[in-house]
């Protein structure tokens, strides 16, 4: 698999697991799938896993800790997230997507202490010594605390080399242009904003993610599920679909049936064609979705649908795509 660098000399695989799945994002999923799983990817050189506390409320984070810590640990990256903390009682007003999670539940938490709290109690859910990239998760409506609390304590782990990258994780590229403004961050991770039906970060956020040396590692290729298989009842941002959305979704999908390839591939291929883009993040809850994430990377798409995907005006036209079409 290809190799990035994204930060302070960290190597990670062009395509990373997100863990999202595995803590029961919409269904359950058995201790023995989400290792076999893990294990598939990782066997498919996946060398960049992606988690949060958030994800099945730590369920996640022990999956995923179960199998890398047999690993050695120079050999992966993995990236978590501050932000919440899991309480019995906390009540974070958030609606119930993880089936099968403990009885805990998340409690915003953007403080200098909260975070630090956060990734002690992250660190021992995972059974390792170190996460590689921390990543402030979600403070859309937190911002002053999280510049003011969140990320100074992430630049002091920065700084005293507990970790190596910094940044933060939001389904927005408004506010992740402004942390890039004001902030020495290494990273970001982008869910959703840059896909085949929405390209909100191209404008501003990329060329400042650019200009800066900040990398992007881009989650929500299929946009919770709409782009991976478009239908009625389709998700787009974890809900449900308007129709105007599956409409467009489903002339991508004809467009590519026209062409002979996969949509699946287009949306994953269209991704990591633009240059800020570091890191491919695509969560899967069974072995066959990662063969099948990866195998949609390496699928031949021809030159004559990026053509036409210009030229019926389907995404951006700033946008770059594949062999520069």
């Amino acid at each position: 698999m290809k190799k990035a660098q994204l930060a302070n000399g960290l190597d990670v695989s062009a395509i990373g697991l997100g863990s999202a799945p595995l803590g029961g994002l919409f269904s359950a999923v058995s201790d023995a799938d989400s290792e076999a799983t893990i294990a598939k990817a990782w066997s498919l050189g996946v060398r960049f896993f992606d988690t949060a506390p958030l994800y099945g409320f730590g369920l996640a984070e022990r999956r995923l800790g179960a199998f890398l810590r047999q690993q050695k640990r120079d050999s992966f990256a993995i990236s978590t997230k501050v932000g919440r903390l899991l309480r019995p009682e906390a009540n974070s007003g958030e609606d119930d997507h993880y089936k099968g999670a403990p009885a805990l539940r998340p409690q915003f938490d953007f403080s200098y202490d909260g975070v630090m709290r956060s990734v002690e109690e992250s660190l021992e859910r995972l059974g390792l010594d170190r996460v590689d990239v921390l990543l402030v998760h979600d403070p859309d409506d937190h911002y002053d605390d999280a510049v003011n609390g969140a990320f100074r304590a992430l630049m002091r782990l920065r700084d005293d080399g507990t970790v190596k990258a910094i940044g933060s994780g939001m389904n927005q590229s408004e506010m992740l242009t402004r942390f890039a403004e004001i902030l020495p961050v290494d990273c970001f991770l982008l869910a959703g904003r840059y896909t085949l039906l929405d390209q909100g970060a191209l404008t501003a956020l990329f060329p400042i993610c650019r200009a800066k040396n900040i990398g992007i590692l881009l989650g929500g290729i299929y946009n919770s599920g709409i782009l991976a298989n478009p239908h009625t009842s389709a998700k787009f941002n974890y809900q449900d679909a308007d129709a105007a959305l599956v409409a467009r979704a489903l002339e991508l999908e004809a467009l590519c049936k026209k062409h002979g390839t996969e949509l699946k591939a287009a949306a994953v291929q269209f991704c990591m064609a633009h240059p800020a883009v570091t890191v491919a993040v695509q969560g899967a809850r069974t072995a066959a979705e990662v063969s099948e994430n990866i195998a949609m990377a390496e699928l031949p798409v021809p030159q004559a649908f990026w053509q036409e995907l210009r030229a019926r005006k389907l995404v951006d036209a700033n946008a770059p795509l594949p062999g520069g079409a």
